[in-house]
């Protein structure tokens, strides 16, 4: 979690919000700060028919696992949150940026781990279609780096405006949709190959690539319409504009 510099808290810890390790017997991919060494790609022995399948509502139909998708393209997808309890969603990755510490983290506190990650933005569009009330819940997106390593996203301690909101408003009931950013820092410089939902070790990833583009530039508070979270209301509000003269500043791709 990143804190503001001057914090009475205790300073920042882990690099990029970062998964916990896993054992060393597992088939599945490294996750940053984990102990495997397996491939963010790989799949081991499972396939799409070996992954249990999880109950969704009528009607709802799951993106094939092992899908590549571009940015732009839509993936509906089930995780299970915790037993009995399963969130689905439709996830569109919109847009990639590469930012970097002095353009967007000024008055953040950075250990010497976080000056030496890599900080990227990935803007998302995204529908609760399942039965659950995903309210307070970590978006289940991460970003593969160079070394084929999944990053989880950052959490901070209070507002980011350059880019969020980073999870689930309070209450995300079924239907709702709503727009988030969230910030991947991609430790010892690595950088965004894919973003990719994968949750757990034996599903087949679902990756989005594309076009690094420069970060939005923010807008300064009009009055009352420049404050709160642009996303909350889950009308699928914020993060307007577009993609409307962005200049790539790299690409993404496996």
């Amino acid at each position: 979690m990143l804190r503001r510099a001057g914090s009475s808290c205790v300073a920042l810890v882990a690099a990029a919000a970062l998964l916990a390790g896993c054992s060393g017997d597992d088939k599945g991919p490294d996750v940053a700060g984990g102990s495997t060494s397996s491939t963010a790609g790989e799949t081991g022995t499972a396939s799409a028919s070996d992954t249990p399948s999880l109950p969704v509502p009528a009607g709802v139909e799951l993106s094939p696992e092992g899908s590549q998708l571009a940015v732009g393209d839509t993936a509906t997808v089930a995780y299970q949150l915790r037993q009995g309890v399963v969130g689905v969603l439709d996830i569109k990755v919109k847009r990639l940026e590469k930012t970097s510490f002095k353009k967007s983290f000024v008055g953040w506190d950075l250990d010497q781990t976080q000056k030496n990650s890599n900080p990227y933005f990935v803007r998302v569009t995204l529908t609760n279609r399942g039965d659950t009330d995903l309210g307070g819940k970590r978006v289940p997106l991460y970003i593969v780096d160079g070394n084929n390593t999944l990053v989880e996203s950052t959490t901070f301690a209070s507002a980011f405006p350059p880019c969020q909101p980073g999870v689930f408003p309070k209450k995300f009931k079924p239907g709702h949709t709503m727009r988030a950013c969230l910030v991947f820092l991609s430790p010892k410089k690595g950088e965004l190959t894919a973003v990719s939902f994968r949750p757990t070790q034996e599903f087949d990833p679902i990756t989005w690539t594309g076009e690094l583009q420069k970060p939005k530039p923010q807008k300064p508070p009009t009055g009352d319409k420049g404050k709160g979270d642009k996303g909350k209301g889950d009308k699928g509000k914020g993060d307007k504009g577009g993609d409307k003269g962005d200049q790539p500043s790299g690409s993404a791709s496996p």
